[in-house]
């Protein structure tokens, strides 16, 4: 009886160290505790774990885009959100990557938008980008993506920075700005409604500018992480018209260094599952396969290939 007891116990343990090694544990890179990377990234962490068996992915607050894309490519995190623009800088070494390329990066797909909107004092007598030569814009941080979206959209009307009088502040200054008469205008890039643009047009209002077809489709056509969206009419006090915008995405970006296999389990269970993600998080329910392979400008894991051809989408 004594013998196959402990033979019992020792077949448990190994079934056990077993289970211990097969385990798949993962970091998800990503953003601050108090933005929408954290909770997104908790909503899909718990979708893999429940939806796969060994999985274990914990959620990380970090410091967003740049910081997960680092952490991806050093090895410290095997996902990350991010925004699309910032991976195709990191991934080719442009702009605020400037001669630091970063290699081990992949795509799985993009996740919603963040919509460029560009909002004007209704004093400023501004009603197209054209208007903005010598006006007092606000552009964002310092060496920001924002800035750098305001970069590009100036660039595709034959403007740049000299050609208005340019200040870096933040979503909040900047709609302050508009409110006292600092500013004629800002450009913010954020989820669709954005505080504080809403807290403008209920205390001052303002006016958002749009970018016409032709100068959109020749910005996106520069910038493959762009994509061509619409404000509805009526998500600001005052905007009852729709606003045709640019907008960057969402992104879910992966180690290229991990297995097929592993990306293509994670990709096949994170879709098949969006009902659950968007009853976690609002979010969740502009995340859909068909956009997911759009604005993606990094190539696609081929975890991420497999599962998107198998529905239909011919990804590369």
């Amino acid at each position: 009886m004594k013998k196959s007891l402990l033979v019992v116990v020792a077949a448990v343990a190994m079934l056990s160290g077993c289970a211990k090694q097969n385990n798949k544990n993962f970091i998800l890179a990503t953003g601050g505790t108090s933005g929408t990377y954290y909770p997104f990234g908790g909503a899909m962490a718990q979708i893999w774990n429940d939806g796969i068996p060994g999985m274990n992915v914990t959620a990380q607050a970090t410091g967003a885009s740049a910081e997960n894309l680092r952490l991806i490519s050093n090895g410290e995190a095997e996902f990350g959100t991010v925004q699309n623009d910032v991976m195709d800088y990191a991934y080719n070494g442009s702009d605020m990557f400037e001669g630091k390329a970063l290699p081990n990066l992949a795509t799985i797909g993009t996740l919603y938008p963040e919509v460029v909107q560009i909002a004007v004092s209704e004093k400023s007598g501004i009603k197209s980008i054209d208007d903005f030569r010598g006006k007092r814009i606000s552009v964002g941080d310092a060496g920001s993506g924002v800035e750098f979206n305001a970069k590009q959209i100036l660039e595709g009307y034959n403007m740049t920075f000299d050609d208005i009088k340019k200040a870096n502040l933040s979503f909040k200054e900047s709609a302050e700005g508009i409110q006292n008469g600092t500013l004629d205008g800002c450009f913010v890039t954020a989820g669709v409604p954005n505080a504080a643009l809403q807290e403008l047009a209920f205390t001052q209002g303002l006016r958002l500018i749009s970018i016409d077809t032709e100068h959109a489709q020749k910005i996106a056509s520069k910038y493959s992480f762009y994509t061509i969206e619409t404000i509805p009419g009526g998500t600001y006090k005052g905007t009852d018209d729709d606003t045709q915008a640019l907008a960057i995405k969402a992104t879910l970006a992966v180690s290229a260094k991990l297995d097929t296999e592993t990306v293509y389990q994670m990709t096949k269970t994170l879709f098949e599952n969006l009902d659950k993600l968007g009853a976690a998080h609002a979010k969740g329910k502009e995340v859909t396969a068909a956009k997911a392979v759009t604005g993606c400008s990094v190539p696609f894991h081929p975890g991420a290939v497999k599962y998107f051809k198998e529905i239909g989408f011919d990804v590369k």
